[in-house]
């Protein structure tokens, strides 16, 4: 049961108390200022007796929302070692696969896909420990796909703060990682070979990013003829895809925390279906359905704790480069020919 008139002292000691009120959605306390720095100190405080305050624009005033404070165990890293070192073999395989049975061609694509993965996650780590948000190292997620993987995430264990946090915690992993695969692609377009084209072979369509770097490091490639992909120019092609589907605008992804941390919920929830049609359009129907299920079972996406403070000038270039990362990184799925 929460103490409502203990929590009504501690946002008074920083804010124009305005009153109390008890809705079928929730209860709120509606103040008539705002202050950054006093939130992040209400925040503190209320830690302290088990209850997390968020607090959003309410017409002309702001409400200030409690919510029960949850309790989080702690991350046992002998699981990120053991799905690291498992996920480690499965993409060897895959990549053995992949190169018609060469070990060391498997090693090549294991190691860039895999490091273009955890640098992905890994700076999501450290942008939320920046901001004093709890999570997990990266989990790795071994599959029997053609990558033998189906990624890597981290959990986030506490609430987001603020804007800039959630827009830090979007946007890191995607910039980090299309910066590690930027230079395995270049490496992998030069090991390439241009050979006769052959019936049943797969068309891997190229990325705005991959054609811009196969028109300065490639001959024209002269008709019945095709590239034959290198397994790391597979792995890069692979990370430009794994930063693509992140950044799509919807939901949790990566691309929707940062939609989030510039409008508000309505808005992020048109772009998040704008994301889906857009998923649809480059063929990835099984990704597609998946993000349908997070927008509808996740039906909302409350955004950070303070949901007033914009985003710094900064922050907000940062999103104009990442929507030129996303259009770069555009690919259709590939086809059979």
């Amino acid at each position: 049961m929460r103490d409502y008139e203990l929590i009504e002292t501690y946002i008074s000691k920083y804010f124009d108390l305005g009153g109390f009120h008890k809705t079928p959605e929730g209860s709120f306390f509606v103040v008539h200022d705002y202050d950054y720095n006093k939130f992040e100190a209400l925040i503190k405080d209320l830690d302290e007796l088990g209850y997390v305050p968020f607090i959003e624009k309410y017409a002309d005033n702001y409400r200030i929302g409690i919510a029960d404070k949850k309790e989080v165990g702690e991350s046992k890293s002998y699981i990120n070692i053991l799905l690291f070192v498992v996920t480690l073999a499965t993409t060897i395989y895959a990549g053995y696969q992949f190169a018609g049975g060469s070990i060391w061609d498997g090693v090549a694509f294991a190691g860039a896909l895999l490091g273009i993965l955890g640098v992905h996650e890994s700076a999501h780590y450290f942008a939320a420990k920046k901001h004093g948000v709890k999570s997990t190292l990266p989990y790795f997620i071994p599959a029997p796909t053609l990558i033998g993987t189906f990624g890597a995430v981290i959990n986030v264990k506490s609430p987001i703060p603020n804007k800039n946090a959630l827009f830090d915690l979007g946007y890191s992993g995607p910039l980090a990682g299309i910066l590690v695969t930027i230079p395995v692609l270049i490496v992998g377009i030069t090991l390439s070979k241009v050979v006769p084209i052959t019936q049943g072979s797969t068309v891997f369509y190229p990325s705005p990013l991959m054609s811009i770097f196969m028109y300065f490091l490639l001959p024209p490639i002269p008709a019945g003829y095709e590239l034959q992909i290198h397994p790391l120019l597979f792995a890069a092609w692979v990370g430009i895809i794994v930063t693509l589907l992140n950044m799509m605008p919807v939901a949790f992804l990566d691309g929707g925390h940062m939609v989030r941390s510039i409008f508000n919920e309505n808005i992020h929830r048109i772009i998040s279906m704008v994301g889906i049609l857009i998923t649809i359009v480059l063929g990835w129907y099984t990704m597609a359905v998946l993000m349908m299920l997070i927008l509808y079972v996740n039906r909302r996406h409350p955004g950070a704790l303070d949901d007033v403070d914009d985003l710094t000038f900064r922050r907000k270039v940062l999103a104009v480069v990442m929507l030129v990362v996303f259009i770069l990184c555009l690919t259709h799925i590939p086809t059979k020919v």
